[in-house]
């Protein structure tokens, strides 16, 4: 299997050049050059498999040339070791909806299931190698805790984390800065996630500093974060009646940076059957706006109480882009720079259809997120996330949804007390967060003092 770029100008790399490349050196997106097809008999097979043993099947056409069967198991198996439930990502009823529970990994996020994969991958690919990496990246919440979990202590891996200065939960923030690991490296912005997400993609099109300090991603601009998050969706088909005939399922998707939701797209492109996509957002709704009129514009970044969807410009974005425009690079760089030049752009009438027969959008309010909330609590006994209950609320017109619980709702107390009066009891890896001793940096949201930050922390 082979990788290309969004924009067309990285002549095709490896699955594992593609994995420490992260960000094309053209500033594009890397993909595969074709997705492997999988058929009727195929689907009814891999239903009644283990969730490991599954991602094995998905994963292995897309490692084909780099990892043999044996080596790929074996990273499976280490990446989901740590995760507190047998089936790594479980399916339970709850009301008219089905959650599909993604936050059974070491730091309670969907984020666990890529960057634990991710974190084992580069360990690999580094020993192989002799190599060293310094990974950088920025976050909305998850995905800096997730990833700092994910290769704290190893040898051959140094790792610098953005986050937005106080526009994080308390232990979203608690969960980064308390790991004091000599290889670890956090950085609160005073900026939004936008700010961290502009600095990292400039750092990485800054090519001779790419260079010399061997920079690798961990954001869902590398391809691996979307590969490993492909498996669930598999699983969740699997987990709800599979070998229906003719069954399709919905999948309602809370979203900011487009990354989890592409990854129901590419399952869908590999044979899944989906019906639609439920593109959930909150009030910063890029996404849902684009959906629904064709128009991909930046507005402010709005501050809420599911703070890892505060997102306007979303990185995998462009890679759906891509194929919307019929996979020529030369339109995905117009498009682009139109939006670097106006912040906005826009597909046509056909293009927007195919969007619409896809993707179905809503928006959901602050007020509606604390309602869902309220409502499952009431109804079920069980307790959502804001993230999930963004979901939820998206799927109402939609019984029997499969809904992504992208965080477990211990990491949202005040939310979650605001809405019904009670905290989620938390899992054992975030007991006694806020008694730990914290190490880091605050620093302007300017690529310059990032630069310079990573530069004299790697000299000393």
């Amino acid at each position: 299997m082979h990788y290309v770029s969004t924009r067309g100008r990285v002549a095709p790399v490896s699955f594992s050049q593609a994995v420490m490349m992260g960000l094309g050196t053209d500033g594009g997106l890397l993909l595969p050059s074709s997705f492997p097809q999988v058929d009727a008999a195929t689907l009814h097979r891999w239903a009644g498999l283990s969730f490991c043993d599954l991602a094995v099947e998905v994963m292995l056409p897309f490692v084909a040339g780099d990892l043999s069967r044996e080596q790929l198991t074996a990273l499976v198996k280490r990446s989901y070791a740590a995760f507190h439930h047998p089936e790594i990502t479980p399916v339970v009823a709850v009301g008219e909806v089905r959650i599909l529970e993604l936050f059974h990994g070491p730091t309670a996020a969907f984020k666990d299931v890529a960057l634990q994969f991710l974190g084992n991958l580069f360990e690999f690919l580094l020993e192989r190698s002799g190599g060293h990496l310094n990974i950088l990246g920025a976050t909305s919440g998850d995905t800096g805790s997730a990833a700092i979990y994910g290769v704290r202590g190893q040898k051959r891996i140094d790792i610098f984390i953005l986050h937005p200065h106080k526009r994080v939960s308390p232990i979203q923030e608690r969960q980064m800065t308390t790991v004091l690991d000599g290889n670890v490296h956090n950085v609160a912005i005073q900026g939004t996630f936008d700010d961290g997400q502009r600095i990292v993609k400039e750092l990485f099109n800054d090519l001779q500093f790419k260079d010399e300090y061997s920079l690798g991603a961990v954001n869902s601009i590398n391809w691996a974060r979307i590969l490993a998050q492909v498996v669930y969706y598999f699983y969740a088909w699997g987990r709800c009646g599979a070998g229906k005939e003719g069954q399709k399922l919905v999948f309602s998707v809370p979203t900011g940076n487009f990354g989890d939701i592409f990854a129901g797209y590419v399952a869908m492109r590999m044979g899944l059957p989906v019906q639609r996509l439920l593109l959930a957002t909150n009030r910063n709704d890029i996404l849902s706006r684009f959906v629904n009129s064709g128009v991909y514009q930046a507005h402010e970044v709005h501050h809420t109480i599911s703070p890892s969807m505060d997102i306007q410009v979303s990185s995998n974005f462009e890679r759906y882009l891509y194929y919307l425009l019929g996979e020529d690079p030369q339109r995905v760089r117009d498009k682009m720079q139109q939006m670097a030049l106006e912040g906005r752009l826009e597909v046509s009438g056909d293009e927007r259809r195919q969007v619409s027969e896809l993707f179905h959008a809503v928006a959901v309010s602050e007020q509606e997120t604390l309602e869902q909330i309220r409502e499952t609590y009431r109804q079920s006994g069980y307790i959502l996330d804001p993230h999930t209950a963004v979901g939820v609320r998206a799927a109402k017109a939609f019984p029997g949804a499969v809904c992504l619980a992208t965080a477990h709702p211990a990491k949202f107390g005040d939310a979650v007390r605001q809405a019904i009066g009670v905290e989620a009891e938390p899992p054992p890896s975030l007991q006694g967060l806020m008694d730990k001793e914290t190490r880091c940096a605050l620093l302007p949201a300017d690529t310059q003092a990032i630069k310079a930050f990573m530069r004299e922390t790697l000299a000393g």
